[in-house]
């Protein structure tokens, strides 16, 4: 019994679009940016200015990796700033009052339809769990997601979230 093998000789390859750059999850802003570029902008100015540990802590208080806050940082990507986070990013950044002030009305420039989540969020804390070491950085990773996930349904559930 033989197997028909069919040739690609001659035929074009699939044109799956431009390559992406970073993580591949977005891809670069064009030129001139955009509203959400001018937040970003501010934030990651904001870090530059601040001690190198900052943007790991964001990553910690984020319950994310740091690629997740290079994403939501870098003016060149599209990957808006989830409104969840911006108290948090607030918070751990220490923006002063100008700064903050600058970064909301951007914000909301960019995402007018959150104007009012903003302003009428109840403030967050951070809290610090002892945990156990799973001695497998993957299972760790995922308990500590779960952790996170479950504190976020918990605080939706008594009303922290619109």
């Amino acid at each position: 019994m033989s197997k028909a093998v069919r040739s690609n000789a001659g035929a074009k390859p699939a044109d799956d679009g431009p390559a992406l750059e970073g993580s591949g999850s977005a891809p670069p802003q064009e030129a001139g940016g955009t509203a959400v570029a001018a937040y970003k902008a501010i934030l990651q100015r904001v870090l530059d200015n601040r001690p190198s540990g900052t943007r790991l802590k964001l990553a910690a208080v984020l319950g994310k990796n740091r690629s997740f806050v290079s994403q939501i940082t870098n003016p060149s990507y599209a990957v808006p700033l989830p409104a969840r986070h911006v108290p948090a990013v607030l918070d751990a950044c220490h923006l002063s009052a100008a700064e903050r002030d600058q970064f909301l009305k951007a914000y909301e420039a960019a995402h007018p339809e959150r104007r009012g989540f903003l302003s009428g969020r109840p403030s967050t804390r951070t809290l610090t769990l002892t945990v156990p070491d799973f001695g497998d950085v993957r299972r760790n990773h995922a308990y500590d997601q779960l952790l996170s996930d479950l504190a976020e349904r918990l605080g939706r559930f008594g009303g922290a979230e619109r």
